[in-house]
């Protein structure tokens, strides 16, 4: 009996170590970014890593992979979904079809500005959407900016719906994107966004719509030469975690890594601040033509996308929502 007793306790003792050393071991979360190294995006991500490793005593390590190495956006959700991708960072567009909230910050014109963008996505109606995300497989952490996207192509400038008109506008990979282009008039053409420079360059599309940093960066202005401020998304970006690469982790980790999420959105804003206007003038300095748009006619244009993307009673109410938002 007393052996046993003795084998029995040896085996628990055993079993214990071997806890305590696989606890101990440092995980890597791989994070996907269709952007490239030194983007806003990437870069917060980075410094969350930082805070991270710091709070868990280098237990957590993230490593970013930027420029699409891991694919593309589309492809990249479905490997987070499976835990091949710990993390992602993405545009809410590209989750439409599969948690219908985010359809709704994508809708276009919907916000007033930036500023209505920070105050509904910080507050309980974004932590909602992300809610939204954990029976996908996704754990939503927090909204990064993408600014306000806007046309441009290589033809004219766009001034008024009639200069949409015939147009190839690359858009996401989302048919509310693809259904807001063609409510302006234009041709939509959807594609990965490492796509879009040879598109331009060989007329596959004439344009596309995106904001100043992607629109520089990507270097899309040395063949669009026109940009037009229509400014009719201003839907953010995402960063999520697979549900089961968080799952493994054990409660403390996890809230290590939403609170360390939430304060690379503020490392995240000021990087991209700066970036917009970077991007700005260096696109301005290149000869690209700037002109403003008619938003009256353009919101006008787009309610029908309105009324074929948002038919359910609480899609309804949260856009009534976010337009009381003050």
């Amino acid at each position: 009996m007393r052996t046993f007793v003795t084998m029995m306790a040896g085996t628990a003792i055993g079993a214990l170590m071997a806890f305590s050393a696989a606890s101990a071991q440092t995980v890597t979360l791989r994070s996907a970014d269709s952007q490239a190294d030194g983007y806003p995006t990437v870069e917060a991500v980075k410094y969350m890593g930082e805070i991270v490793a710091r709070e868990t005593k280098g237990r957590i390590a993230i490593k970013v992979f930027p420029s699409g190495q891991l694919g593309d956006e589309k492809d990249t959700i479905q490997q987070t979904q499976f835990g091949v991708i710990d993390m992602n960072r993405v545009n809410l567009a590209p989750l439409n079809g599969l948690i219908p909230e985010t359809r709704v910050p994508a809708l276009p014109f919907l916000f007033r500005s930036v500023e209505h963008m920070h105050k509904v996505m910080d507050g309980p109606i974004g932590d909602e959407i992300l809610q939204a995300m954990a029976p996908k497989g996704l754990i939503g952490l927090a909204y990064y900016d993408n600014g306000a996207r806007s046309f441009y192509n290589s033809k004219r400038p766009i001034k008024s719906l009639e200069d949409m008109k015939g147009l190839k506008i690359r858009v996401m990979q989302s048919d509310l994107f693809i259904d807001t282009i063609r409510a302006l008039g234009g041709s939509p053409t959807p594609m990965p966004p490492g796509e879009v420079y040879s598109s331009l360059q060989t007329g596959v599309v004439d344009g596309a719509e995106n904001n100043w940093p992607t629109y520089q960066n990507q270097h899309h202005f040395e063949q669009a030469k026109f940009y037009s401020l229509s400014e009719h998304s201003m839907s953010p970006e995402v960063l999520v975690m697979s549900k089961r690469s968080w799952d493994k982790l054990s409660a403390e980790d996890q809230q290590a890594i939403r609170r360390a999420a939430k304060e690379s959105v503020v490392k995240m804003r000021e990087l991209w601040t700066a970036r917009e206007v970077e991007s700005e003038k260096a696109a301005t300095a290149a000869g690209v033509q700037v002109n403003s748009v008619p938003k009256e006619a353009f919101m006008k244009a787009v309610e029908p996308v309105y009324a074929k993307h948002i038919t359910d009673p609480k899609l309804k109410d949260l856009v009534e929502r976010i337009r009381a938002v003050q």
